[in-house]
């Protein structure tokens, strides 16, 4: 690792794409990593090239980290925590609220920043910041409540209590689909608590995590308490999963990395903090209101251009109203534009090309098997990393769709008959995330919300996250939970403390 200078954009190196230049502040376009509040550059001036999905053109050159480099990140983290885990709460409060304004008076930026690395709708992008922001000032408040709870003692002349102090070290490894607000989701809940935090972002997205690092700085940061680690994830959390003092790991991504990771972390016996996969069942019964239904629908299918974990990716239909709901499900989804996300459309690019084959490999295996393609169905025109918006109905139990994350804009729909048979579908996977039910009937909501197996329930509605709810689901959809104050407490250890007086 080496010291490095203030980051250069690509605006004179690139001919086409992105240009830091069009940000109103491009102190914020930084391209190498931060570690004990410096900027560095890999010992061996290794990077890596960041490129906006939607045109393929080169956005920045980032340092590409190592093992050794990952440690030392771990290093400086360990000398700040003492003093960090230390600090008054409500001096740690005031930094993450002033954190949490830096962001804000840079929203426009940010958006611009991820929009160019993940391809995102800027208005999407601009929607992110907010979120991310919310969860900066949500741990500010929590901040200044670390908990100390009684417990009526069961021994004579004795008096307990049971604490919660800052676990330690906390490796942070964030997803490319919300780069902004899976870093400060984490972050903000492991600094309140007293933690100190090395984060990998993902190589499809390093800048936002980046971003946020030069604000944290502005913020009033102290030096090796946010520390962020680009490079190769193998290398990097490989590094973090080893260490023995890296006590808490929390991760965002795919269940199977997520497998993964869980069998690193056992040599050292970390906690873990897993937000893995989603197959978001969305339930739609005879007595919803269609066009709201369908109107949610899409929210719920489409957003972050269906690359979401949230993501409404097996769609049921009670019969009565299953042929109306495909048509105006089909309508709307044909109405949806599709472009590069600084144009701001509804569907923006995926994140790269073996997204775009997925989609094709789920739509052409439940077309063999019997489904009924409504709208879309093949790549877009826009470019190579976009797929059409697409719609198919009849889907059989066995196709791929039904098995697996779609993570794109293909919507799966089918039939049902029954309260009890649809139930049964919707819990048959190896995901619990969230559950989506549109009725009208009290009792059935009361029903379902209490036998889906799932996290998170949304009834007659889309958005349910925030900073104040607890974010996390059942089964291989993870462990622990983010956001509110069990967000916090998984950045905790409870120690119990027995006085005797006699």
């Amino acid at each position: 690792m080496a010291h490095a200078p203030r980051a250069k954009s690509l605006t004179d190196e690139t001919a086409a794409g992105f240009h830091a230049g069009r940000l109103s502040d491009q102190r914020l376009f930084r391209s190498f990593a931060y570690v004990g509040g410096r900027w560095v550059a890999a010992a061996d001036g290794a990077t890596f090239t960041v490129s906006d999905p939607a045109d393929h053109t080169p956005v920045a050159e980032v340092a590409r980290l190592g093992a050794t480099d990952a440690r030392e990140a771990v290093d400086a983290a360990e000398r700040a925590f003492p003093a960090w885990a230390g600090l008054l709460p409500q001096d740690r409060c005031a930094i993450l609220r002033r954190w949490h304004s830096e962001i804000m008076a840079n929203r426009e930026d940010l958006a611009l920043l991820m929009t160019a690395e993940q391809g995102k709708p800027l208005s999407e992008a601009r929607g992110e910041i907010d979120y991310a922001a919310s969860f900066v000032e949500f741990y500010a408040e929590e901040a200044k409540r670390p908990d100390i709870d009684s417990v009526t003692s069961h021994l004579p002349d004795a008096e307990m209590e049971v604490w919660r102090e800052p676990a330690g070290i906390a490796a942070l490894v964030t997803p490319w689909n919300f780069p902004c607000a899976m870093v400060t989701r984490k972050a903000a809940a492991a600094l309140a608590a007293g933690c100190t935090v090395v984060v990998h972002p993902s190589a499809e997205t390093p800048l936002s995590a980046l971003a946020l690092a030069e604000l944290a700085e502005r913020a009033g940061l102290p030096a090796g308490i946010f520390n962020v680690v680009t490079g190769p994830a193998p290398e990097i959390v490989g590094a973090f999963t080893a260490d023995k003092r890296v006590r808490v790991l929390s991760f965002t991504g795919s269940t199977g990395i997520g497998r993964l990771l869980y069998g690193q972390s056992a040599e050292t016996v970390k906690h873990l903090v897993l937000e893995l996969g989603g197959h978001a069942p969305l339930l739609v019964f005879a007595d919803a209101d269609l066009d709201p239904a369908v109107t949610e629908a899409i929210k719920a299918k489409f957003a972050t251009s269906g690359q979401d974990c949230l993501a409404a990716n097996r769609i049921f239909v009670e019969r009565p109203v299953y042929d109306a709901f495909c048509q105006r499900f089909a309508r709307a989804t044909e109405a949806l534009s599709v472009g590069h996300g600084q144009s701001d459309p509804d569907i923006g690019p995926l994140i790269n090309e073996a997204a775009v084959a997925k989609q094709e490999e789920q739509v052409a295996d439940a077309l063999e098997r019997g489904a009924r393609c409504l709208t879309g169905g093949a790549r877009h025109p826009a470019g190579r990393n976009f797929y059409q918006p697409t719609v198919l109905a009849d889907v059989p139990a066995d196709a791929l769709i039904l098995r697996e994350e779609t993570f794109g804009p293909v919507a799966a729909i089918m039939p049902f008959d029954r309260e009890d048979e649809v139930l049964a579908r919707a819990n048959d996977s190896d995901y619990g995330l969230v559950a989506y039910v549109h009725t009208r009937d009290p009792s059935r909501i009361y029903r379902l919300t209490r036998a889906l197996e799932y996290g998170m329930v949304a009834v007659n509605r889309t958005k349910v996250t925030g900073a104040p709810i607890p974010f996390g689901g059942y089964k291989q959809s993870g462990l622990g939970r983010e956001g509110a104050a069990l967000g916090m407490r998984e950045f905790m250890q409870v120690k119990y403390v027995c006085r005797d007086w006699s």
